[in-house]
């Protein structure tokens, strides 16, 4: 007992005499906190379990940067977009490999896959030379941005958008995103207009802006007439050629038939009537007559002649049918669709068909029976698809262009 009390007061005193250390004491309070004594009398603590000694790590084994050579590999793999509908024209979300038959340069093909993945959707939008068309109806800047926006509207939770404009020059105004509301601002704030169109150089932009994009779901809805007006640095058949190799399904909401149309209420060039009394000296002379009155009416034609107009039209006309030739060829190639609206409520309403369109792809994945490595430069392959079910219908590109090796 004595032995216990003389050890307690000693460590009283001690930390008594270190209160100027306020470190060290707090440090000592926390010790002699887990000081216990044993029945003996001797003093002991929490036992301390003794930290294991590092075992050494080995040295790192030094990066062999400059050894070793880029190995070039061929993805012998083939994406392609397949269009299914059921016999109504609706989405077929049942759809498996075994229905779908691929021929690739009139072989058939062992498909691998069969999925439904997020679209990738560029809107192009022809904002540019809003002159007055063939028939008096004219491209309205307007009416493109709300074809735009029921397209972004109709399409899936999910898809990607991006949204590209061309008048005087290309611009990009909304990069590749998600949110449809923030897209749907970008197209009601600005989306503007311009004198020219650089057509061709749009569609060489679409091209490296698609690119980067998963393979088998990338999309271009072009909006516009197909014309080139001067400026243009682009050529057109290049341009074309750039966007098929991309490997995208396009889309043309086409303005060449809305121009076509006449506008209502639009005075005729060509007017057949009575001649107005004032161009009849005797006529509007004769004081036994009211005013305004003959007693002779002359009837004659007036046609109204306006030769630099006629020429600009006319130029107009074979822009418009060389355009529409282009465009249709040009998603025919690539899958695509071709819309031909008269009316604005029909434009409106094909931004509906070409959601649906793009919500009703899949991307079907082969492994070609000619190996990819063996092709020639910038080779084209043609591409068949058929159903092998009763009431699918199917529908994919012509063929697609052996890209480059891609090094890894």
């Amino acid at each position: 007992m004595l032995q216990k009390l003389s050890l307690a007061f000693l460590i009283t005193i001690f930390a008594a005499s270190l209160m100027v250390l306020p470190g060290t004491a707090r440090f000592l309070c926390a010790s002699a906190a887990e000081i216990t004594f044993n029945d003996n009398g001797r003093a002991g603590g929490t036992p301390q379990t003794p930290s294991p000694s590092p075992s050494p790590s080995p040295s790192p084994t030094p990066e062999q940067r400059d050894t070793q050579e880029s190995v070039k590999i061929f993805t012998e793999e083939v994406r392609l977009p397949v269009v299914a509908v059921d016999q109504f024209g609706h989405y077929d979300p049942t759809v498996v490999t075994d229905d779908i038959l691929v021929l690739e340069d009139g072989k058939p093909q062992q498909v691998r896959s069969v999925r439904h993945l997020p679209a990738n959707v560029l809107l192009v939008l022809d904002t540019g030379g809003e002159m007055s068309g063939l028939g008096g109806m004219s491209k309205k800047t307007n009416l493109t941005k709300q074809v735009a926006i029921e397209l972004v509207k109709n399409l899936h939770q999910g898809d990607w958008v991006a949204v590209m404009q061309f008048n005087n020059k290309v611009e990009l105004l909304q990069p590749w995103t998600i949110d449809r509301d923030a897209t749907q601002k970008v197209l009601r704030t600005k989306v503007s207009s311009g004198k020219r169109d650089v057509f061709s150089d749009a569609v060489l932009a679409a091209a490296k802006q698609v690119q980067d994009r998963p393979e088998g779901s990338r999309h271009v809805v072009f909006i516009t007439d197909g014309v080139d007006t001067a400026g243009v640095k682009a050529e057109r058949a290049r341009a074309i050629k750039q966007l098929m190799a991309a490997r995208a399904t396009v889309h043309i909401i086409s303005y060449t038939e809305f121009v076509r149309q006449k506008k209502e209420g639009r005075k005729s060039d060509v007017t057949v009537g009575q001649r107005p009394v004032s161009q009849d000296p005797i006529t509007a002379t004769d004081p036994g007559l009211p005013p305004g009155t003959t007693r002779n009416p002359v009837y004659g034609v007036s046609i109204r002649f306006d030769p630099a107009m006629r020429r600009m039209r006319k130029a107009y006309e074979a822009d418009v049918k060389r355009g529409e030739q282009t465009l249709t060829e040009l998603a025919e190639e690539t899958g695509g669709i071709m819309f031909l609206p008269k009316t604005s409520d029909e434009m409106v309403s094909e931004a509906d068909k070409v959601a649906r369109e793009i919500g009703s792809e899949y991307v079907v994945t082969y492994r070609p029976t000619r190996p990819l490595a063996s092709a020639g430069a910038n080779e084209y392959r043609r591409v068949e698809v058929a159903s092998r079910r009763v009431g699918l219908s199917l529908r994919s590109r012509r063929g697609y262009v052996v890209g480059p090796a891609q090094e890894e």
